[in-house]
């Protein structure tokens, strides 16, 4: 082989896989969590995850870790597509058939609750890394069991409320929905399925319609009001979480306003130095896979973040270039001094 050939190899060889990895994108992930009315997670959350106060949220932590709770807002599937009820099997619900949140799907009467009514209400869901989508809200049926395992079966068919893009206001998303009237204990589910992924987020809102019965009709259940996590709890427990963003998103969380340029550098100086911080999925079982054509939500980036990495390689096979350039002609030097 020829001196020029050789080294049009050796560029070829020692570009690419620098190029595709500058091309590669980690992948794309929202997350949030429901806190009016709260969620359990975020109740349990709330409470603190190294020494809960209620009963049901001592036992969620017992089955799942500490951990699960600091990572308050993944409860997700990387790629539901739009197919949660196909995926999610009865009894897993509250925890999207994660093995990391499995504490969730605890059947109790005794989860914090949030007090309710029918008629009117406006909903307001924690988005720490926000994205587009739509959000569908389901209430369990009049003959829903608390003590038993939740069910698709114990949801109404259609969600009650269903919007696509809401407002977000001082980093929740807000909306309006109609409640239909209810008697004792029941439950929110909600769904929230990003139109520009396939990942969608999950939540179990424990709610009480008048007088606290634990479902069953009988003496009230003595369970705790819930509360949301304030901002301030938030960024103190961002310090454990092990989740992608550390509360940073695409979009400003307090505004909704697209991430500006100088977001990308914030954002990687806030990772932790080293390791895979996505979110597990499943129980770890998949990750979301990300081409150099999903230009979603980088990890610690924005939209530009693509452009930046196409940038880096095109240096990388401008230098390859010079390389070769200069090998030929100290080759054809040689030559001719012969």
């Amino acid at each position: 082989m020829s001196a020029r050939r050789k080294v049009a190899a050796i560029a070829a060889v020692g570009v690419a896989p620098l190029a595709l990895t500058a091309l590669s994108v980690s992948p794309a992930a929202a997350h949030g969590s429901m806190t009016d009315p709260v969620s359990r997670v975020s109740a349990c959350f709330q409470e603190g995850p190294e020494s809960p106060k209620s009963a049901a949220c001592k036992a969620a932590v017992q089955a799942s870790g500490v951990q699960a709770f600091y990572d308050w807002n993944a409860v997700n599937i990387a790629n539901a597509a739009g197919k949660s009820k196909e995926i999610i099997p009865d009894g897993k619900l509250c925890s999207a058939g994660n093995d990391k949140y499995k504490g969730l799907d605890l059947p109790r009467a005794d989860w914090p609750s949030s007090k309710l009514s029918a008629g009117n209400h406006t909903f307001r869901y924690k988005g720490t890394a926000p994205h587009k989508g739509s959000f569908e809200l389901y209430i369990t049926k009049e003959s829903y069991d608390p003590s038993k395992p939740l069910k698709w079966s114990d949801l109404e068919e259609k969600p009650f409320v269903d919007v696509a893009d809401p407002k977000m206001e001082n980093g929740d998303y807000v909306f309006d929905g109609k409640i239909p009237a209810r008697q004792g204990r029941h439950l929110i589910y909600s769904v929230w399925q990003r139109s520009d992924s396939p990942e969608a987020f999950y939540t179990c809102s424990d709610v009480v319609f008048g007088k606290d019965t634990g479902g069953t009709g009988s003496a009230p259940a003595p369970a705790p009001a819930a509360s949301a996590p304030s901002e301030q709890e938030i960024a103190a427990g961002a310090d454990k979480s092990t989740v992608e963003h550390h509360g940073h998103g695409d979009a400003n969380a307090h505004t909704g306003a697209e991430a500006t340029a100088a977001a990308p550098a914030a954002d990687a100086a806030d990772e932790p130095a080293g390791g895979d911080n996505r979110p597990e999925v499943n129980g770890g079982a998949e990750k979301p896979v990300t081409t150099a054509d999903d230009n979603l939500a980088e990890t610690g980036g924005d939209s530009t973040t693509p452009y930046i990495a196409v940038g880096g390689a095109a240096i990388l096979a401008v230098g390859a270039a010079a390389m070769f350039a200069t090998t030929r002609r100290r080759a054809a030097s040689g030559r001719h001094g012969r």
